[in-house]
């Protein structure tokens, strides 16, 4: 025996603490009507998990809890244990004995225990299936239930048979694993919506990384041109300063030694005996044009500074106008944008609003506005007008010098016709000067390379300036950079040119790429780019959920299928059997059938247009798999159940119970006066039924039968005091036959 004990406590009318136990194979229950014996049938239910309130005669938790009547006070909780002898581990605990206790407050809030720990429903219930044991069903057979098989639907009828033939943990698993799936394709959706989402802006990221790439290409090129260009530059510069040393170094001597020559060759001529006005005019004409031309060598520096600002401000204007002339580059002043804005406020379609913002921006595509390029200009208007009274005054000096040439080269031709030995003084000085002009000359040409190689250095510097921010630091590598194409890097300065303008297009298409940071734009497309990989692999891992949960599912339904249809054969052995025992003779037996469905025929369907006939049109379509019964008593035309009495409905039901738990026999069965209907002789039937079926499962039958009483090994009857409480008595079993005789 299995089932060991049933305790009841505040349980509905068993007001104070009630134990049963089971120590014989069948045990039966008896007591007056109303006085709650059927409470114990319900008590069954309740411990084993049922959540219908309504199967156990209630609305609400509380009206399962013991409520007061006459002297008794109502109390504030209802517990129900059962204790199981799990020696053969027919519950899956390791446990020699398993006691589940339920407890319901009057706030409706239910407790489960196993052994005294706290578990959930969910644990009891699947506790419970593993020994083919539930909250209802077969093997809990109320009074007026017996009938429950034969009312059933087709559909019920199986579930019930299932029920019985222990299918509810397949069951119960497929229902698991339908929630599972149902659950996986929800993760599925979710994850798909999620790669969904990203996906636009992975594919923006994705476009501006390839922009990024593209600039690091850009940059890499750039880098290796700026290596060989700062080093061809370097030795450029290095090589003209130390040219421009060398022919300076000797002609600045040279002028220095010419300087004290005509320093000299003055005072000789001032002192000289035979000094004139020739010579006088000679000196003035000569220190004048030393005033001039020093003058004109200053002017001239200036210009040439003027003159380089102007050009560096003419190329920064030409790149500022390139870039603006690129749609990227454009700007729109706030208030414009503000301006549109209001407009927008007040038009009333979409239509309205795209005609509005297209206007806007064309209107603004073609237009160029740089602050840059103002300043700029606003300076290079300064230099030319600079340039312009520098200019004028070197015009005015030249104007002198030509004209103090002049009267030098009259006086000079003048002197040079008086060939007397009293101008030699004159002709040194006629001597110096010219060397003067010559050597002035050419270090004005001098002069001149050097300002243009001063404005080349310190473009070298910007260059290289900005080349450490563009590329980074390893710029200044270049120093290390070996030119391969002479022996001491000389090249066509032409040459130099063509690779200085192909750097500044580099530049331009990097400022143009609109890359971005590419450092925050990189680390936020391999994030997303991770995130989308995650989700692609959940979604793969969850496909082969899915494909499992279904390969499940279908492994499922073919074992329940198979099980199921030979537990119908087994079943219908027994039915018959039983049958032919409560009707001496008969047949009877199960079907397993699909219903059929009906429903409306398309509109289009040909046959139903050309009908006519005004009815409604209907086709039929395979619904679920169910039970049919089938019964053919003896000498009655009588077949089917719809033709059967009440005493011959309730026969049936039972020899077919019976039969079902004869296939699979539970652990206990509880028959709650399911022999209430029936006369003398078929209780003696019924009552060998049971004594046959103790031997399989444990019987607690709650009855009036005398013949039943007379089975039972052990009797507990049930009495309700003026408190309105159960009482629960117990007879052995000799004392039982002499109660049932």
């Amino acid at each position: 025996m299995y089932l060991k004990a049933l305790e009841i406590s505040g349980f509905k009318s068993f007001a104070k603490k009630a134990a049963l136990n089971f120590t014989s194979p069948i045990s039966s229950i008896v007591g007056p009507n109303g006085s709650g014996k059927s409470n114990v049938a319900e008590a069954f239910r309740f411990v084993l998990g049922e959540q219908s309130i309504k199967s156990m005669r209630g609305k609400r938790g509380e009206d399962l809890i013991f409520n007061g009547g006459g002297d008794g006070a109502r109390v504030n909780r209802a517990s129900v244990k059962v204790i199981f002898d799990n020696s053969k581990r027919m519950l899956n605990v390791d446990f020699d004995e398993v006691t589940l206790e339920r407890v319901v407050h009057r706030d409706n809030s239910n407790e489960y225990f196993v052994n005294g720990s706290p578990v959930r429903l969910k644990d009891i219930v699947e506790l419970l299936a593993g020994a083919h044991i539930g909250a209802s069903g077969h093997h809990i057979i109320s009074q007026g239930e017996a009938d429950r098989i034969l009312n059933a639907n087709i559909r019920e009828r199986r579930e019930m048979i299932e029920d019985a033939l222990g299918l509810k943990m397949y069951q119960y698993k497929k229902l698991e694993s339908q929630r599972k799936l149902e659950k996986t394709e929800e993760n599925m959706k979710s994850v798909e919506s999620l790669r969904r989402e990203i996906a636009p802006h992975l594919k923006f990221l994705k476009k501006q990384v390839e922009k990024v790439e593209k600039v690091q290409e850009l940059r890499e090129e750039l880098r290796r041109l700026y290596k060989e260009y700062f080093k061809r530059e370097e030795i450029y510069l290095d090589r003209e300063t130390a040219l421009i040393s060398q022919e300076k170094s000797p002609l600045v001597a040279e002028l220095q030694k010419l300087d004290k020559e005509i320093t000299e060759a003055r005072r000789v001529l001032e002192n000289s005996k035979n000094r004139d006005a020739k010579s006088d005019e000679l000196i003035a004409i000569e220190s004048a044009l030393h005033n001039i031309r020093t003058e004109k060598d200053a002017i001239m520096r200036e210009l040439g500074k003027i003159e380089g600002e102007i050009s560096a401000g003419q190329r920064a204007i030409a790149k500022e106008k390139e870039k603006q002339a690129k749609d990227e580059f454009k700007t729109v002043y706030l208030k414009d944008v503000e301006e549109v804005a209001k407009k927008i406020d007040v038009l009333e379609t979409i239509a309205e609003i795209k005609q509005l913002l297209f206007g806007f921006i064309s209107s603004h595509k073609n237009k160029s506005d740089s602050a840059l390029i103002g300043e700029i200009e606003k300076d290079l208007v300064g230099h030319q007008k600079r340039k312009s009274e520098f200019e004028k005054s070197l015009g005015v000096f030249d104007g002198q010098e030509k004209a103090k040439t002049l009267e030098y080269n009259q006086l000079r031709e003048k002197i040079e016709r008086e060939k007397d030995s009293n101008r030699d003084a004159e002709k040194d000085v006629f001597r110096i000067i010219a060397r003067q002009n010559e050597v002035r000359g050419v270090l004005n040409g001098i002069k001149t390379r050097e300002d243009k190689l001063l404005f080349e250095e310190q473009a070298f510097k910007r260059e290289t300036d900005e080349a450490y921010v563009l590329v980074g630091r390893e710029i200044m590598e270049y120093k290390d950079f070996v030119v391969v194409n002479s022996a001491d890097g000389l090249e066509q300065r032409s040459a130099q040119y063509d690779r200085q303008k192909t750097i500044e297009k580099i530049k331009i298409r990097i400022e143009d790429s609109g890359a971005g940071n590419s450092l925050d734009i990189m680390k936020e497309y391999k994030e997303v780019e991770e995130r989308d990989a995650f989700l692609a692999r959940e979604l793969s891992d969850l496909e082969t959920s899915k494909l499992g949960l279904h390969n499940l599912i279908a492994d499922l339904d073919a074992r329940i299928d198979v099980e199921f249809k030979e537990g119908i054969l087994k079943i219908n052995a027994q039915f018959q059997n039983y049958f032919s025992l409560m009707f001496g003779g008969g047949t009877a037996g199960l079907n397993v059938i699909r219903e059929k469905r009906r429903k409306k025929k398309s509109d289009t369907d040909l046959s139903a247009v050309l009908s006519g006939d005004g009815e409604e049109v209907v086709e039929e379509e395979d619904g679920d798999e169910g039970i049919e019964i089938n019964v053919n008593l003896p000498r009655k035309k009588v077949k089917g159940l719809m033709m059967l009495s009440g005493g011959e409905r309730a026969l049936t039901s039972i020899a077919l119970l019976f039969a079902i738990s004869q296939v699979n026999p539970p652990p206990f069965i509880i028959l709650d006066e399911t022999d209430a209907a029936l006369d003398e002789a078929n209780s003696r039937k019924y009552g060998d039924m049971i004594a046959n079926l103790s031997e399989y499962s444990q019987l607690i039958l709650i009855t009036h039968n005398r013949e039943t009483m007379s089975r039972a090994g052990v009797l507990y009857g049930v009495t309700m005091g003026s408190d309105g409480a159960s009482k629960l008595l117990s007879i052995q079993f000799e004392e039982a036959v002499k109660v049932a005789k």
